[in-house]
């Protein structure tokens, strides 16, 4: 009877002496766990859709800086269609080697996209707040389109040489049958922590430490100049306004995505293999809910969200000519 229950307990009976034991969870609890994290999973993939949809349906809201808030939404996207179902898979179920390396290289592919897409922001950003007078003829629909691809792309290649030994190999850091685990060697983690972790880091603080600080000059500067304006100035200060306000947006989704990924990269220099720990799962979650609350920034602070939100749920995209909506 004894051997029975053991048995059972393992992913895979027939080999008990390399098989895993089946992950365990009081039933209740694993309940609860699996509803609040689905209904995370949900919201995410369903704030970020209607981001896509919106910025590909409006013509006014084809613009460079749209186009780059459109890739890390379809990243964002991504993150609570595939990678938090899957983790939440992980946590209750055993895997197999295939479907183990497959997930790892989406978390790795996918997270490297949206660090670069924040990147790309940052310095989008900066041109149109430091450089307004450079910003359309430096920040142009080709050379952003460009770049958002090259981001995907270059995110892409590097993961595979990243994990190429995992690729070449599936289940070669598992202990048992049945495990996902991500043994990365130290050079490998040193590399991906500068490369995704420290130099991101660095530019970004760099890029909106700039951008603050012209950012208060020039609200000194309108706030000393608004009681004697023209009315042509008066359009260029709730132009610069626009500016300030949407760098001010950006900035605080860069905030957002720093205390969302910095946990999981600050114990990485702790203990390398992170995807081992019990506390793995969290992390992973914890960087993964950054994805939800991108669209939530964008639903508080961009009017043209929530206008955008209601067109589509009453289904009046839908009609001819709706793409040329004011919704600005």
């Amino acid at each position: 009877m004894m051997d029975i229950n053991d048995r059972q307990e393992l992913c895979f009976p027939h080999l008990l002496n390399s098989s895993c034991r089946k992950p365990t969870l009081f039933w209740t609890e694993a309940v609860l766990l699996n509803i609040v994290l689905s209904l995370i999973s949900l919201i995410t993939a369903v704030l970020n859709l209607l981001i896509i949809i919106s910025v590909f349906h409006f013509r006014q809201l084809h613009t460079p800086t749209n186009v780059l808030i459109l890739s890390l939404a379809v990243s964002d996207f991504l993150v609570g269609l595939l990678l938090m179902p899957l983790e939440i898979y992980k946590k209750f179920t055993c895997w197999g080697n295939i479907m183990c390396s497959f997930y790892g290289y989406l978390i790795a592919h996918i997270v490297s996209a949206s660090v670069g897409n924040i990147i790309l922001i940052s310095v989008d950003r900066y041109v149109a707040i430091c450089q307004p007078l450079h910003y359309h003829t430096r920040i142009t629909m080709a050379r952003v389109k460009c770049c958002v691809c090259l981001c995907w792309i270059c995110a892409g290649f590097y993961r595979i040489f990243y994990l190429k030994n995992e690729l070449v190999e599936p289940g070669r850091s598992n202990s048992c049958i049945g495990e996902c685990t991500f043994v990365i060697d130290v050079i490998a983690g040193t590399v991906d922590l500068i490369l995704n972790f420290i130099f991101p880091v660095t530019v970004i603080v760099v890029l909106y430490m700039r951008i603050f600080m012209v950012a208060v000059s020039q609200a000194r500067a309108m706030r000393s100049h608004i009681t004697a304006v023209t009315l042509k100035l008066s359009v260029n200060l709730d132009a610069k306004k626009s500016e300030l306000k949407a760098a001010r947006t950006l900035g605080i989704l860069v905030i957002v995505y720093l205390l969302c990924f910095c946990p999981f990269y600050c114990y990485s220099l702790v203990e390398v293999n992170v995807t081992s720990t019990s506390y793995a799962s969290f992390l992973f979650f914890l960087f993964y809910f950054n994805s939800c609350l991108n669209p939530v920034i964008y639903a508080v602070f961009y009017p043209w969200f929530r206008k955008s939100i209601k067109l589509i749920v009453t289904r009046q995209i839908l009609q001819p000519g709706s793409c040329e909506s004011n919704i600005l």
